[in-house]
């Protein structure tokens, strides 16, 4: 589920509880959580509800100039509208990771994890040689389709080892760290 980066920070400012979306089904649930550049949110609950069962004051809490808006833009997609509550849950514990530079200990199980990722190495290095460009030219580089390639940063940024910029990625200390010790051997 996607949100805009102003609505995430009204989120976090605590006007906005709530988003819609139409979808075939929901791609989150009640008690899970969703990483945002903002934090994580806690989804507290998701329910269908009729399009015409919207009120304006549910469009204000979602961020929506008014209901009229809601309604427009949820009519342009189609599935079933679904009325999600949500709230802060507190920073991206990825966030906190990535800036922990790793000892021995901690290096040696990077490099057990990123021996089941046998592409993750040269990934690691072309973001180092290649800061802030973007994803499809990173990817035609790598011989990838964007998606794949955005798919396989994921992967390294749950690991703590790179950080998304405004266009592209960066290594982050814990990655610049893995990549320098990589180089010692």
């Amino acid at each position: 589920m996607l949100i805009k980066l102003d609505i995430l920070d009204k989120i976090a400012g605590g006007s906005v509880t709530l988003q819609f979306r139409r979808w075939r089904r929901p791609t989150v649930r009640a008690g899970g959580t969703l990483r945002t550049p903002r934090g994580v949110l806690a989804i507290v609950s998701v329910e269908p509800i009729a399009l015409a069962k919207l009120t304006a004051a549910e469009a204000k809490l979602a961020g929506h100039p008014s209901l009229a808006a809601l309604r427009a833009e949820l009519g342009e997609h189609e599935g079933t509208v679904y009325r999600i509550e949500l709230r802060p849950a507190g920073a991206d514990p990825r966030v906190a990771l990535r800036e922990v530079v790793p000892d021995a200990a901690q290096l040696a199980e990077l490099r057990a994890a990123l021996e089941r990722l046998p592409w993750a190495e040269a990934l690691l290095r072309t973001i180092a040689a290649r800061p802030a460009v973007r994803a499809p030219d990173l990817a035609a580089e790598a011989g990838l389709p964007t998606p794949n390639f955005k798919a396989r940063v994921r992967r390294l940024k749950e690991l703590g080892l790179t950080e998304s910029l405004e266009v592209g990625y960066r290594l982050s200390p814990r990655g610049q760290a893995l990549l320098a010790a990589s180089s010692k051997q």
